[in-house]
């Protein structure tokens, strides 16, 4: 920084061009065809004020006022200032249902649904036999009845919003009863204890962190006894000296003391994962069928549909709950429901779920898949990575995310990328991961034991091509 003097400012000045010439330049009649004049404008008339600010302080560059130079520099911000934020990503984490990237893909019939729905009126609340105004709930009750055992359905907005509309519904000013081992929290703050306050029911706790019996729950039922619930463990798991009561033990006691037992189930699932060699997770069938008066779960986890909270049951417990004032604010929208109906509809036949479905087929892919998926990538990723890098095909393990049993992982393959010299190379390695986010497309990679490692469990032969081309003039 320099001082100027009046003189020279002045002829500084004398270099700033007019702004209605300039905007009836080529360069920017385009830019005001693209991003609308008034955009063009403001952006034009901030960077002349930026530059006059710089000459005051001694340090402004007559070039930069030239017409490309300053056509160059109002695209670069209008394209800035205009990209999105929301941006698609490639999901190499390893974990198939990654809460921070949106969870679940929706397969192609919901897709295709959402899109018609977004461009086309629909019977969001309007029956078509009788002519006369609809419940949005009635355009999926029925399938979501038929494929879990349930009396009746509704939907809401998350599994979050589920809890708390039950137990507002339900519990208000009365007790529920938990075992202390199930008081979880999960992503976001999310506690058992805080959704009981703010719905105006009071916690029971029984039993101990590890183990809880029938007879605790027996001995804590009393008149103001509301409900009692159970809560899956789903984002960490107890082993060893343990006992829960299981929702086929409890049914009985909630049926012969006359308090409807509530099962959170989380991610929820409507089919047994076992027959493609997943690890096991009770159905929402199962649960309904051992006892469960309701059954809150996920859309957008294991279902493998959109973001939105299932409460399944008896009748008159989801009658009560529909008439309560929070459901309208915790309601589902049109895009949600086309979305939902469609992966629903998908588990009518079982036998081809594992193709259809895109969550399920990421869980299912095998690792032959994965492997020669890697083998193809990692000749172009060692290229434009360079020699510092040394990049190689090796197996690995996934998740299944989302809480959804965390314990357990799945075989997979990806690259791993290290430093060529065997040394550790933590600055050089978390770099060379932020170049891959700062991609066209993002790839989102995990930083672990001295390497970066691309999961490609996510990675379909669809995008395939997309992330090999997309390395072009990618430098490591």
């Amino acid at each position: 920084m320099s001082d100027v003097t009046g003189t020279e400012l002045r002829a500084l000045m004398a270099h700033v061009p007019s702004v209605e010439q300039v905007m009836a330049s080529e360069g920017f009649v385009m830019l005001a065809g693209e991003f609308g004049r008034t955009q063009v404008l403001a952006t034009l008339r901030g960077a002349l004020d930026a530059w006059r600010a710089a000459a005051l302080a001694g340090c402004a560059s007559v070039g930069a006022l030239d017409l490309p130079a300053l056509t160059a520099s109002v695209e670069q911000n209008l394209r800035s200032r205009n990209r999105a934020k929301f941006r698609t990503v490639f999901n190499l984490t390893g974990t198939v249902l990654h809460t921070n990237l949106g969870r679940a893909l929706l397969p192609d019939a919901a897709v295709s649904a959402v899109v018609a729905a977004l461009t086309r009126p629909a019977n969001l609340e309007f029956n078509l036999e009788t002519g006369k105004r609809g419940d949005r709930d009635d355009l999926i009750d029925e399938l979501i009845c038929e494929l879990t055992g349930a009396e009746a359905a509704t939907v809401v907005n998350n599994n979050a919003a589920a809890v708390l509309l039950t137990l507002s519904a339900l519990a208000p000013k009365k007790e529920v009863i938990v075992s202390r081992g199930e008081l979880v929290e999960i992503g976001g703050a999310f506690r058992i204890p805080d959704i009981m306050m703010r719905a105006g029911a009071k916690l029971r706790e029984v039993g101990t962190t590890n183990r809880t019996h029938l007879k605790d729950y027996d001995e804590a039922i009393y008149q103001r006894t509301a409900l009692l619930m159970k809560v899956h463990t789903s984002n960490y798991a107890i082993n060893g000296f343990t006992k829960e009561v299981t929702v086929a033990e409890l049914a009985p006691l909630s049926k012969d003391r006359g308090v409807p037992m509530v099962v959170d189930l989380g991610s929820g699932t409507l089919v047994d994962l076992t027959q493609w060699g997943l690890p096991r997770e009770a159905t929402v069938r199962e649960t309904i069928t051992a006892g469960a008066d309701l059954v809150t779960f996920s859309g957008d986890k294991l279902l493998g549909g959109p973001q939105a909270g299932l409460i399944v049951g008896r009748r008159d417990l989801i009658a009560k709950i529909k008439k309560h004032p929070l459901k309208r604010a915790l309601r589902v929208g049109k895009l949600t429901l086309a979305a939902l109906e469609p992966v629903l509809q998908l588990y009518r036949a079982p036998e081809l779920l594992a193709e259809r479905l895109t969550t399920l087929r990421l869980l299912t892919r095998p690792a032959d898949a994965m492997r020669a998926a890697a083998e193809r990538v990692q000749p172009a990723l060692q290229r434009e990575a360079g020699e510092r890098y040394a990049v190689a095909v090796e197996p690995m393990f996934s998740q299944i995310g989302s809480g959804a049993l965390p314990v357990d992982l799945l075989p997979s393959y990806g690259v791993v990328i290290r430093m060529a010299d065997g040394k550790r190379g933590g600055r050089q390695l978390l770099a060379l991961e932020k170049k891959l986010r700062e991609l066209p497309r993002p790839v989102i990679g995990r930083v672990a034991d001295d390497a970066l490692r691309l999961d490609l469990r996510c990675l379909e032969a669809a995008d395939e091509t997309g992330f090999i081309a997309q390395l072009a003039g990618f430098e490591g």
